[in-house]
């Protein structure tokens, strides 16, 4: 029998844009989620079922019947965001490309063209299976030759409906199933029912009386509960009758002999796959319309190859020199990216002919010896992830060479949530292009041996790779006004971070240590005293025993489950305090023991020959724009505590230097006031004025004068959380209140600062509607999670737009004020060096002769780092340690 398969376009596109990450997206910002999906699932229904004709439906601009009938009709339907509805005709490209037949009436929903569609096909003796998400093509199944693949979520999940089927999903037979509908309602078209009667009640009422006009000769025979409902409800169940009732007679244009699906155009298929990025989507749509492709029709990934030879000294010398254009690099190294001896370097020479330099490691030392600036002199580098290379550079004792582009970082700008920067995943994104080895061999006349040849060859390759790379992602960057980010901030940040890891940080050696065996005295102490409250030996750090001990013996409460028991986690015994000694104990051991294990020991280990430690600092890890960093992680030292804070007290300047820590005031408040424009904070901020007393006294309607601690300390806690999206409930967890206090402090902050709610509603809107936020600097992220239909989900994401342009502007005034702090050490005599940054601070070594003239020039560049509403402010201290600098 032929078959004909009638596609609902817009509801499947619409599943798919929701079911699928709106960071997927092509080089040039296009998001293609919807996109991608829908073609996934043609792809799919195509080759599953094999139907004879096939046309797509869509819904058209123009208001149909049913709005003239109804003003309010699918009134309450927010919006689409932009980037659906940019999809819309992307789709329909994908359709047109693919050479089936798009259908849609004026006046008229795509439901309707289907159900005129069907219909004919039906007295044709045609069977038709409709592909949708709207059940109101349940009643077309009263036909048996009609059936519905209903798509109940994402891109896969589909059940086909037969007439058996429906009654088994509804209770009601399909001819009955508008009358059903119009009992329940439907909200998303603002068709509302009749109160109180949901599926099963719809199901009874209809079986017993046939239809809503049945029900209503009957509303004698109902409880009186649901008789009232029936008769507050008439008007809607009535008119939602009419209303429901699909179309079967549209003048649709197309005879069902026009919606044979003929061969695509390969050529054209592929060029508009190749502008999405579909590549991977081609062979699957080829095969399933049963269409063949040449070989040389398939998109493939181009192999990426090189020629190393070695260059002697003098040929480096030369070339390094002497280049007109950017320098395209990659490095390699015995073991850890820059953290082990650097074994060469790779320079493409001639990228026409794949033509790459080798500078192996005796040839770079002899280099940097002849002339230290041999690198800093030359035309700027290009490579993928530099900073190792720099700072391997810089530990030979060359100066760093300026750089155009890094394509990890440029990758990072251009997706920050995707966390895929290795250069292979790079070429094939960007570029449909994958590393290959040279066919050649190696030129040159030694003999490196096994080992030596692969390094050359693999690292000529990525060299190539880069020179691949460079103008698909210049490109992207320019497309989405990323360039000036990328060239004034991110770029020049390389060379500051290479040299702040050159540098690293001084360590009293003896200190550290002796602070590690003073932890581990505190650990058995304390070991042995959870022993004497058990009554018996057992291993503390085992969390079965734990639970015996602590539920089974002493009967203590557990306070949370887990899939292999009682929970032991801090949380749980915190809840626990005050019940049995032991639980005191424990506390106490698990934070001496992570301070000891995690920092007494986790340091030492990072700690160089020379004393001082070397971390390595990320710019592509948090999604905000913050730096990180490990090896060890500097960032994560406790502060809080009285034991994390001794650790600062190890870190010490190199003999006649001193430190000098700066770190912005408040940054994220300041960026709050600024982007938000509100009169209050803008106000206190410019007077100086303690802004949390100010806020307190604003929130809780008291003079200055009369602010308690707790007031400002409640006031100070919702300032901070705003800045990262923290909502009543975050904020009752972190006061221990209830909600409904932390609410009614949250809408007394907004009453007092009502710009602040303004920005906030703004930018979940902004950031709905463009699927990413973006900071004044130009930085973006994408936020797919405000595209779920699970409101936990959602609703992260909403905080992660109120957040994201507060925490991404403080992180880019903060790396504008890094970058330039290093230019002016760099360009000073004074000696002083940056060793060190921490969120907002900057930890800087200075000789005590420069000591006046540094911390003026550090405090004039974070100040005047970005010009804002609000003045920026610039806490600077000193201190032969880190910890005497920081009070």
């Amino acid at each position: 029998m032929t078959t004909l398969m009638l596609i609902d376009g817009h509801s499947l596109t619409y599943r798919a844009f929701f079911a699928l990450p709106t960071d997927m997206a092509t080089s040039s910002g296009q998001v293609t989620n919807a996109t991608f999906g829908f073609t996934s699932m043609l792809t799919n229904l195509v080759r599953d079922h094999q139907p004879d004709l096939i046309a797509v439906a869509f819904d058209r601009p123009e208001p149909t019947f049913r709005h003239e009938q109804l003003d309010s009709y699918k009134a309450n339907r927010e919006a689409a965001p932009d980037i659906l509805r940019q999809q819309i005709g992307l789709v329909r490209q994908v359709v047109e490309a693919l050479n089936l037949a798009i259908v849609d009436v004026a006046g008229f929903e795509a439901d309707d063209v289907i159900a005129t569609l069907a219909t004919r096909a039906a007295a044709d003796g045609i069977s038709s299976i409709i592909v949708t998400g709207d059940r109101d093509a349940y009643q077309l199944v009263e036909d048996p030759f009609i059936r519905v693949l209903y798509n109940r979520k994402g891109v896969s999940d589909y059940v086909l409906y037969d007439e058996a089927g429906i009654v088994s999903r509804t209770g009601v037979h399909p001819t009955q199933y508008v009358n059903y509908a119009a009992l329940r309602g439907d909200p998303s078209d603002n068709l509302p029912g009749v109160t109180g009667v949901g599926e099963k009640t719809a199901a009874k009422l209809i079986n017993s009386y046939g239809s809503v006009a049945g029900i209503y000769e009957h509303l004698d025979e109902q409880t009186p509960k649901l008789r009232q409902n029936l008769v507050e409800g008439e008007s809607n169940a009535r008119r939602n009758v009419s209303m429901m009732k699909l179309v079967r007679d549209v003048a649709v244009p197309k005879d069902l002999s026009e919606l044979t699906p003929g061969r695509f155009d390969v050529e054209q298929v592929t060029e508009l796959f190749k502008f999405l990025e579909f590549g991977s989507l081609l062979g699957r749509v080829a095969e399933a319309f049963g269409t063949s492709l040449d070989a040389a029709a398939l998109p493939k990934l181009e192999v990426i190859t090189a020629e190393p030879r070695e260059m002697t000294t003098a040929e480096a010398a030369e070339f390094f020199s002497t280049a007109t254009e950017p320098i395209l690099v990659a490095g390699a190294w015995e073991g850890r990216a820059g953290r082990s001896p650097v074994v060469g370097l790779a320079v493409v020479t001639d990228a026409g002919t794949s033509e790459v330099g080798w500078c192996g490691a005796p040839v770079l030392a002899a280099l940097v010896s002849n002339d230290p600036e041999c690198f800093s002199g030359s035309q700027p580098w290009v490579g993928h992830d530099l900073k190792p290379l720099l700072r391997s550079l810089l530990d030979l004792g060359a100066k760093a060479p300026a750089v155009s582009l890094d394509t990890k970082i440029a990758a990072y700008l251009l997706d920050p949530a995707d966390p895929r920067y290795a250069l292979g995943d790079l070429l094939a994104h960007y570029a449909e292009a994958e590393l290959g080895v040279s066919d050649g061999g190696v030129s040159g006349q030694l003999d490196f041996g096994e080992s030596t040849t692969t390094d050359m060859e693999r690292t000529a390759t990525e060299a190539m790779g880069v020179h691949r790379l460079m103008s698909p992602l210049s490109d992207a960057l320019v497309s989405q006004n990323l360039a000036d980010l990328n060239h004034s901030v991110e770029v020049p940040l390389i060379g500051a971070l290479a040299r702040m890891e050159h540098v690293g940080v001084g360590v009293d050696v003896a200190a550290l240590k002796a602070l590690g065996d003073d932890l581990t005295a505190e650990c058995e102490r304390l070991r042995s005293a959870i022993i004497d409250e058990a009554g018996e030996p057992f291993n503390v750090n085992s969390t079965q025993q734990l639970r015996t001990i602590l539920f089974d013996k002493l009967g203590l409460t557990p306070q949370k489950k887990t899939k292999t028991g009682a929970s032991t986690d801090a949380a749980s015994l915190e809840k626990l305090s005050g019940q049995h000694p032991i639980i005191e104990h424990l506390l106490a051991y698990r934070e001496v023991e992570k301070l000891r294990g995690t920092y007494a020991e986790g340091l030492l280990a990072e700690v160089a020959p020379d004393n001082r430690i070397h971390a390595t600092f990320h710019q592509t890890v948090a999604r905000t724009g913050r730096l990180s960093s490990e090896h060890p992680n500097l960032h994560n030292i406790p502060v809080r505590t009285d034991g994390g804070r001794k650790f600062r007290e190890v870190f010490v300047p190199c003999d006649g230097s001193v430190f000098l820590v700066a770190d912005y005031n408040q940054i994220e408040l300041r960026c709050i006031a600024h982007l938000a424009g509100d009169p209050g904070l803008i106000e206190a901020f410019v007077a100086g004025t303690d802004i949390h007393n100010e806020t307190a006294a604003r929130v809780f309607g008291v003079s200055r004068d009369s602010v308690n601690a707790g007031q400002r300390s409640k006031a100070k806690m919702v300032s901070y959380g705003l800045a990262y999206g923290m909502e009543a409930f975050g904020l009752a967890q972190r006061l221990n209140i209830s909600n409904k206090e932390a609410q009614g402090i949250l809408d007394a902050y907004f009453v007092a600062f009502p710009a602040v709610k303004e920005y906030m509603d703004r930018t979940v809107a902004e950031a709905r509607e463009r699927g990413y936020t973006e900071t004044l600097f130009g930085r973006r992220r994408r936020i797919p999670e405000l595209s779920s239909g699970v409101r936990s989900i959602k609703m992260a994401g909403e905080r992660q737009a109120m957040n994201a342009g507060i925490q991404g502007l403080a992180a880019d005034i903060f790396k504008v004020a890094l970058v330039r702090i290093d230019e002016a050490f760099a360009a000073g005599t004074h000696g002083a060096k940056l060793v060190l940054q921490v969120h907002d601070e900057v930890i800087c070594e200075v000789p005590h002769a420069a000591l006046e003239e540094v911390k003026v020039e550090v405090v004039d560049i974070m100040n005047s780092a970005f010009e804002m509403r609000v003045p920026l402010a610039v806490n600077v201290a000193t201190g032969s340690t880190w910890a005497a600098a920081k009070g």
